[in-house]
């Protein structure tokens, strides 16, 4: 079942583009990926799903109904994080976080109180009183406290600390096993690398990439080290091979295509050591926007 069907979706400011012909779909129980830098269209793609925004053309549908017909039904089983978090700065959490729970049918007490304790949220401060970082825990908390189906989370982790975020991963790995599915956009490559099955590759408003990241990982090229007293030469020369480089008598080079061709060219020279390495998501989403 697709849990989240966007077609052909695009949003113009005026004059001013914001995402334009956006498709793709999640799979349910999928960790979903949505990358690209600031200004690419992720959080305009992500209001416009949760019908905070009406698009200029084109279709989205979560849990196969249309999100702006259905928009406040849908809402019920989605958790959303936005990137940025504002509040009322004179309330208590707990009591921000108990009017939050208000709209969702069911006591919420015992779940807000679990959360916060894995977050290591104090429900007693003032929201004034907060960092950003533990007003972004929060939104974590707020998003999750109904157990949604549907998890929506926008540049997550922004002002959390290494250890903190590293609970979050646990966190959302966590209610993922339960069956909720994940909508995940970030600029953080390794954060998707960790957890995503899926990513869409964002670039000024269209998406130029979706693919699976092990068969994105897999399917590129792969980053050669040789080390030999003489040239590799034949090996350097063969269709595939970019990015040459010579330093210190290793030669390093980017090669796509397949290794077993590349393995028989080097074997004919005398090499003293070879490594071939996969490429990191980041440099794979670099290759995309160079």
């Amino acid at each position: 079942m697709k849990v989240i069907e966007i077609s052909n979706l695009t949003k113009f400011y005026g004059k001013n583009r914001g995402i334009e012909d956006v498709s793709l779909s999640v799979e349910e129980g999928e960790i979903f990926g949505f990358v690209g830098p600031n200004g690419a269209g992720k959080s305009t793609t992500i209001r416009l799903m949760l019908s905070l925004i009406y698009p200029t053309s084109g279709q989205a549908l979560i849990f196969g109904k249309d999100c702006i017909k259905f928009g406040h039904e849908i809402r019920n089983d989605i958790g959303y994080l936005p990137s940025e978090v504002f509040y009322y700065d004179r309330m208590k959490v707990k009591d921000l976080l108990k009017y939050s729970a208000s709209f969702y049918k069911g006591n919420h007490t015992k779940r807000i109180k679990e959360l916060a304790d894995i977050m290591e949220l104090d429900l007693n401060r003032k929201i004034d009183e907060l960092s950003y970082g533990n007003k972004k825990k929060v939104g974590i908390v707020q998003g999750l406290l109904h157990q949604p189906k549907l998890i929506m989370m926008d540049e997550p982790t922004s002002g959390l600390d290494p250890l903190m975020q590293h609970k979050f991963f646990d966190l959302i790995l966590e209610e993922n096993k339960k069956g909720a599915t994940v909508f995940f956009s970030s600029h953080i490559l390794g954060e998707v690398q960790k957890l995503c099955s899926r990513v869409a590759i964002i670039k000024e408003g269209n998406i130029i990439k979706t693919e699976k990241i092990k068969s994105l990982l897999n399917d590129t090229y792969k980053k050669v080290f040789i080390r030999t007293g003489k040239n590799a030469g034949d090996a350097t020369k063969f269709p595939g091979v970019s990015n040459l480089e010579i330093i210190d008598g290793e030669i390093r080079f980017l090669y796509k295509g397949d290794i077993n061709d590349l393995i028989g060219l080097i074997s004919k020279n005398k090499i003293n050591d070879v490594n071939i390495e996969e490429p990191t998501l980041e440099e794979i989403f670099m290759h995309y926007y160079q």
